[in-house]
């Protein structure tokens, strides 16, 4: 049998993230992904947009949950990505009643980044995302949001040591696997700590220095399909990575192109990595 993957994220309709990022990406690796969208927005929240609509499905989520039960729909693998606080029990439920055996769970807790949270979430939201990091078999943060699971203070650079003691602490929250991204030890290098209780490996990329919105999603996407094609946790962290950098390079030259990345034209270099 096939494997069917659910993730549960929003839609923002512009602005290449989120579940815009996740259904082509992890379609082409090759697995059947079906989505539960937490919300819909009219594009997303960073700066660049001088608005934006909501619409909080919520609600759906319990009716949508009946329904897959009555109809003996499940699947081998859930993706979250960015959901809301009164979402995550939910999503708990969901993960409990439509999985089959032996399901995979992986969560990006997308929540914050360069030290701050997202706007809207409140300063309690990490306690709550952390019983979903609970469940899972990957949990992916990068370090801002690896600080707030934990409740220390981020900072921009740390120690090999302090990344390796950042990692067991967020495996100690339940996680069996530790993905951190955003990993660095030299200003030219810029990579992912891969961490399954045992062994810490390390994977870089040449740095380019740009912030460019959305890249956390290809990355987190991209790790899911690669995992579940069947690759090792590291050759799924090291995809991803390198898929990344390609969109960054693909977007880098077109200065009008500043609310994500065109992870489109890296979907080729992602098939052939695959294969």
């Amino acid at each position: 049998m096939d494997k069917r993957l659910l993730t549960i994220q929003d839609i923002s309709c512009v602005g290449q993230c989120s579940i815009t990022v996740a259904l082509p990406v992890i379609s082409a690796c090759g697995i059947e992904t079906a989505i539960l969208p937490s919300s819909v927005l009219s594009n997303h929240t960073a700066p660049g947009f001088s608005g934006w609509t909501f619409c909080d499905l919520t609600d759906e989520m319990p009716k949508i949950l009946a329904q897959w039960n009555k109809q003996n729909i499940d699947f081998d693998a859930f993706y979250t990505g960015y959901v809301t606080q009164t979402q995550i029990p939910h999503i708990l439920e969901i993960m409990k009643k439509a999985a089959r055996p032996g399901a995979l769970k992986i969560v990006d807790p997308a929540m914050a980044d360069n030290g701050v949270l997202y706007a809207g979430f409140a300063p309690d939201f990490p306690k709550e995302m952390a019983k979903l990091c609970q469940v899972a078999d990957v949990i992916l943060p990068n370090l801002t949001e690896a600080c707030f699971l934990l409740g220390i203070p981020y900072k921009k650079e740390f120690t090999k040591p302090e990344i390796e003691e950042i990692a067991k602490g967020l495996r100690k929250l339940g996680a069996k696997n530790v993905i951190l991204t955003g990993v660095s030890f030299e200003a030219n290098k810029l990579g992912c700590a891969v961490y399954d209780g045992k062994d810490f490996n390390y994977y870089f990329t040449d740095k380019i220095n740009v912030s460019m919105h959305g890249t956390g999603d290809v990355y987190a996407s991209v790790f899911t399909g690669a995992l579940l094609r069947g690759k090792s946790l590291f050759e799924a962290a090291s995809i991803a990575c390198d898929v990344v950098v390609e969109s960054i390079k693909k977007t880098i030259d077109d200065k009008d192109h500043w609310y994500g990345v065109k992870f489109e034209k890296a979907i080729p270099y992602l098939v052939s990595r695959l294969n």
